[in-house]
């Protein structure tokens, strides 16, 4: 019989699992010495790459980034020091010979501003010798404004708004400052600060928990790391008339409070022990809206409005959206401005927009602009009866009217909280006069090398878009020197 050998594959090896063209590597040739140039696929130079990321000094502090990045500096040593330049105090704050100067901000009025948060980066300060503010048309206004409510013990609701660098924050600050000076009690809730900011009140940056005593729908939050942060404030910056304001009333607190304790000690109570810092501050506010005993008026104000004015990122616990009304805080500050809550004793209540941190917020837009531009009920003019009109009478404005868009949801707690007597001013720019009036101070602090002459000061003027202040600086003074 025939046997047939089993066929072996050319190549292959028996009991060898290794492919041919594997079991033998085929070895990289040696360049040859008597060429010249690199060969291809090997490396001539080795050079050592540096590591530039790494940094021989020690890397930064937790904050400290942070901190750095909200400093706030009010002092520049190299600035020359203005001669003749007077100080903001309570006989020229309404004065019109003021109008259109810059006056500067007294070393224990700066304290106490400093203490509120009141300040501001970004606002120039550090580039001065000391810290001056402008006294604009709208500054002197505030201060005729708080000597009406001394005077009748009224109310005053404001809000300001305007676009991006028209110094709404500034006329808040003047307005906190004029009320240091008059000896008012304030509290203040800053746009943005080194410690807390009026945003922190809606996107979750802050604890929060459900109020217990809240007996209202939907249910109150309240912030108590936030509320012991703003007693803070207020102990600080009114320290010298809240020492001499005592205790008058009856609350009922987890601690006893002695009779005859100041005022001061109760919101340093509210300080020390946060879980208790929402009912230390009801009762500081009882105290201070109290007719029982002699109390000074009280300003209330707010920078960054559109922070409040639509829902907070915060959740209850069915994972809804907590309407930034129903924190606690947020609904103290919403009944003053709209008139809910009254102060008995005079004051003042004001609010400022943002335009540089402007958050979502339709139905505060919306309400503003139908004040500002409501809808015109005369006839139109005829063009032969207007060519008639002389030019000291008015021509009417229309306007088209400010209408809600259909295809926008607009909240219905904010348009309501927007009442009819609810003051709103828009501010402008400055005039020629006070634009040349805040030059003249940047060439005398060394800051502007140029003469300010007629034709300089309408050049930056017009530059500016019609005397934006903030625009004014960044030409005259942070753009390029001539």
């Amino acid at each position: 019989m025939l046997r047939c050998s089993p066929s072996i594959h050319p190549g292959s090896r028996l009991f060898s699992t290794t492919p041919a063209f594997l079991a033998n590597p085929i070895k990289a040739k040696r360049p040859d010495p008597n060429s010249s140039g690199p060969q291809k696929g090997v490396k001539s130079l080795k050079i050592k790459k540096k590591n530039t990321l790494r940094s021989a000094g020690r890397p930064p502090a937790p904050g400290e980034r942070k901190a750095l990045r909200k400093r706030i500096v009010l002092s520049n040593t190299n600035a020359l020091e203005v001669k003749g330049m007077q100080d903001l105090s309570n006989d020229n704050m309404a004065d019109k010979q003021i109008q259109g100067t810059v006056v500067g901000l007294p070393g224990p009025l700066v304290d106490q501003l400093r203490a509120a948060e009141a300040f501001r980066t970004g606002q120039g300060w550090g580039l001065f010798r000391r810290p001056g503010v402008l006294m604009r048309e709208n500054s002197l206004e505030i201060a005729r404004d708080l000597q009406d409510v001394v005077s009748g013990k009224k109310t005053l609701r404001r809000i300001y708004t305007g676009e991006r660098g028209s110094g709404k924050s500034v006329v808040l600050l003047q307005a906190i400052a004029m009320a240091f000076l008059k000896d008012w009690v304030v509290v203040t809730i800053p746009e943005a600060s080194q410690n807390r900011i009026a945003q922190d009140l809606t996107n979750a940056h802050t604890e929060y928990a459900p109020l217990s005593s809240s007996t209202t729908t939907p249910s109150q939050y309240v912030q108590r790391a936030y509320t012991a942060s703003l007693l803070s404030r207020i102990s600080k910056a009114n320290s010298a008339v809240l020492s001499d304001l005592k205790v008058s009333l009856s609350h009922k607190l987890r601690i006893p409070i002695q009779p005859g304790t100041s005022l001061s000690h109760l919101a340093d109570l509210g300080v020390r022990d946060p879980d208790i810092a929402w009912p230390i501050f009801q009762a500081l506010w009882g105290e201070l809206t109290s007719t029982k005993a002699a109390r000074p008026p009280i300003m209330l104000t707010l920078d960054g409005l559109g922070h409040i004015m639509r829902d907070s990122q915060y959740r209850d616990p069915a994972f809804k959206p907590i309407h930034a009304h129903d924190l606690t805080i947020a609904r103290h500050f919403v009944d003053h401005l709209s008139g809910v809550r009254s102060l008995p004793n005079g004051g003042a209540v004001l609010a400022a927009t943002s335009a540089s941190n402007v958050p979502f917020a339709p139905s505060l837009a919306l309400a503003i602009d139908q004040r500002l531009h409501p809808t015109t009920s005369a006839s139109s003019p005829s063009p032969s009866s207007s060519s008639s009109l002389s030019s000291s009478q008015q021509m009417p404005v229309w306007r088209k009217p400010v209408q809600r868009n259909p295809f926008m949801t607009y909240d219905e707690r904010v348009l309501q909280s927007i009442t009819p007597d609810l003051e709103i001013v828009e501010l402008q720019g400055l005039t020629r006069e006070e634009a040349r009036g805040l030059m003249e101070y940047y060439a005398a602090s060394g800051m502007l090398r140029h003469r300010v002459d007629e034709s300089f000061v309408t050049e930056k003027w017009t530059i500016a878009g019609g005397g934006i202040v903030g625009e004014i600086e960044k030409a005259s003074v942070m753009g390029p020197r001539v």
